[in-house]
């Protein structure tokens, strides 16, 4: 997001400058030559030297292979609208070109439609960015024919659209365009800070990500279509309401509200609030003349909330606070607009309701934190440690490393539950079964995905444990916050990066188990379950050893992905599905799926209990670096 704000704002900057700067037929040349240097960055594929398993902020390489990826032709696709309206405010006596930036916002939000339901799962990657490429050189010719007819076409003054009252003089002063910038950089931090909450803190449902992004577009659609979609008097007490509703939702001790309702109104509240941002700028634009200088505060504005959110806020803060000052700023925006045209009793009741707003927000950002032990914060995102019981009195008292909404591993505060792997880790889970299936003699475990450090608890003397992190938080916390680390008996190293890319790196390590248990939650990274990712796991292995895969998921059926990655090298793939007791109070609800060789599970008949072995389903294509379909796994 990050770098599509940023680039838009780039985009539109350059389509300002040709508009001001450059007369009609230079402006065709200079267009044509930028679309034409547009073409040596085709085909849009990442070079694959740009993969690294370096650990720390990787936003920075992430911008710069993006930028080089596909950052020239994306700099061109931005800079079209605002082109086109100029060109056509310049050709057209009459309409309005405003309309168009609506039009090119519908078919972004088609494209997000229908990406992950269309074209991902038909179609390999480099096939999409072949025919990607091939569609982008026939918009470059069409884009540069049309520049040059319309520099051809007499290139007389730009022809200004009928005013309305709600049109600004121009051109437009500072103040006007601060506030521009404004309400454009509190629909931008709304947006991405609502994307957050919902995909961390309310459940992490692949593409859920959709949904906020949809309804911002859906707003600068509307508001840009045509001004009798947004009425002051309609969506200003609305935003009252969804203002109060999100400061409520972000309040730690509120009651537990069903899933599905959640999700619609945290929708319906940014749907709200962006109308508000884009309604009233709308109601400011400036006349068609100074459209393009309209569209680089915008952008402006986008990439400034996008800078914010995604560079400064995991440094500045411990917790999500971009919320809580996002919901602020909408506040402050909202008084700023009625202000000049209130009356002296109506400006005193704005004052006071706003700095009423404030302190509440003030208060739950307070309190979001005091139950914690620990919150930090990074590039991967928000964890907390938080104790739950009373470790004195109760055998279930426990501390919790907590992602978001998700669960990252729990030790128990008792003796003599404090050493004994728990939750997803439990010996009758199928991670249990691998673990007593390999004792005997001492073994060398990897796995990839540290967590609070459970699966330490499985060590014995004489054993070795290697184990892959990303987030140099949770090994911290690992450390200083738990004790399975500390307490086994087994030999532990840890080796700081991307576990797949740091095992590339890596001589055979001739694992007698490897360990797959590095997803967030509900999120599913991809990579490290492609047919190029389970070939260096079992690089990595000895001929008798074995991959376990914690497959458990509310959303995603990763059995097919596992029985394709096992018979693809002739692997047999045994999953096991273990529900504990109700009074149990150990052991957590969890799938496992365990994959090795048909003799080693010759040599261990035990694992075939309360297992079943999983056959590929037909027709389900086999995921690799190049291809991959969430949406045909989804339950």
């Amino acid at each position: 997001m990050l770098f599509f704000q940023s680039v838009l704002l780039l985009g539109y900057a350059y389509a300002h400058w040709l508009h001001e700067k450059v007369s009609g037929r230079k402006q065709a040349v200079v267009h044509i030559l930028v679309l034409a240097a547009s073409l040596l960055a085709l085909p849009i594929v990442p070079n694959p030297a740009w993969r690294t398993a370096t650990v720390g902020n990787p936003a920075w390489r992430i911008l710069a292979l993006l930028a080089l990826t596909i950052g020239l032709p994306y700099f061109l696709l931005s800079s079209t609208s605002p082109l086109l309206q100029a060109w056509y405010a310049r050709t057209h006596k009459s309409g309005m070109p405003y309309r168009l930036f609506a039009l090119s916002n519908f078919a972004s939000m088609l494209a997000l439609l229908s990406y992950p339901v269309l074209v991902e799962p038909a179609l390999a990657a480099r096939t999409q960015a072949g025919i990607w490429s091939v569609a982008y050189a026939v918009f470059a010719a069409l884009c540069g024919l049309t520049a040059w007819r319309v520099s051809t076409r007499g290139g007389g003054a730009e022809v200004a659209a009928t005013p309305t009252p709600d049109i600004s003089p121009a051109p437009a002063g500072w103040t006007l365009r601060l506030l521009w910038i404004a309400f454009a950089a509190c629909a931008s931090i709304l947006l991405l800070a609502v994307t957050t909450h919902l995909t961390q803190d309310v459940a992490a449902i692949p593409f859920l990500w959709i949904l906020p992004l949809s309804v911002y577009l859906l707003t600068f659609i509307l508001c840009f279509e045509s001004s009798r979609y947004y009425r002051r008097w309609v969506f200003l007490p609305l935003s009252v309401l969804a203002l109060g509703f999100l400061a409520y939702r972000l309040w730690p001790n509120r009651p537990v509200m069903a899933m599905k309702p959640l999700i619609a109104l945290l929708a319906v509240s940014l749907f709200v609030c962006c109308m508000v941002c884009h309604g009233e700028l709308v109601r400011r634009r400036p006349p068609a003349r100074y459209l393009t200088s309209f569209y680089v505060s915008i952008s402006l504005g986008g990439a400034l909330g996008g800078i914010f959110v995604g560079l400064l806020a995991p440094y500045l803060f411990s917790g999500y606070y971009e919320f809580h000052l996002g919901l602020a700023l909408c506040a402050a925006l909202i008084v700023t607009a009625l202000w000049k045209a209130s009356r002296p009793v109506a400006r005193a009741a704005l004052a006071v309701a706003l700095a009423g707003y404030l302190f509440a927000l003030g208060v739950v950002l307070r309190e979001a934190v005091q139950p914690y032990r620990v919150v930090a914060r990074n590039f991967y995102g928000q964890l907390r440690v938080k104790d739950e019981g009373d470790p004195k009195t109760d055998d279930t008292a426990t501390r919790k490393l907590i992602h978001g909404t998700i669960n990252h591993g729990e030790q128990m505060l008792r003796e003599p539950y404090r050493h004994m792997p728990v939750t997803y880790f439990c010996p009758a889970s199928g991670i249990g079964r691998a673990m007593k299936a390999l004792e005997g003699a001492p073994r060398r475990i990897g796995i990839l995905g540290l967590g609070c450090g459970t699966l330490a608890a499985y060590g014995h003397p004489g054993d070795t444990i290697r184990i892959y992190e990303i987030n140099p938080q949770v090994l911290q916390l690992a450390n200083s916050e738990f004790s399975y680390l500390r307490d086994t008996p087994a030999r532990t190293e840890v080796a700081m990066g991307d576990g797949r890319l740091v095992l590339e790196s890596e001589a055979g390590q001739q694992f007698d188990l490897l360990v797959m248990d590095a997803f967030s939650g509900d999120s599913v990274p991809v990579h490290l379950i492609t047919r190029e990712a389970f070939r260096d796991y079992f690089r990595h292995l000895k001929p008798n050893g074995i991959v376990a895969v914690n497959i458990s998921n509310r959303y995603l059926d990763l059995q097919p992905v596992m029985a394709n990655a096992a018979a693809d090298f002739g692997k047999v793939a045994l999953v096991y599905h273990f529900d504990p007791d109700e009074e149990d109070f150990l052991c957590f609800a969890c799938s496992w799926v365990l994959i090795m060789d048909p003799a080693t599970l010759a040599a261990h008949p035990d694992l075939r209990q309360q297992s079943a072995v999983l056959q590929p389903r037909p027709g389900f294509r086999t995921w690799t670096d190049d291809f991959s379909n969430l949406f045909g796994i989804l339950m």
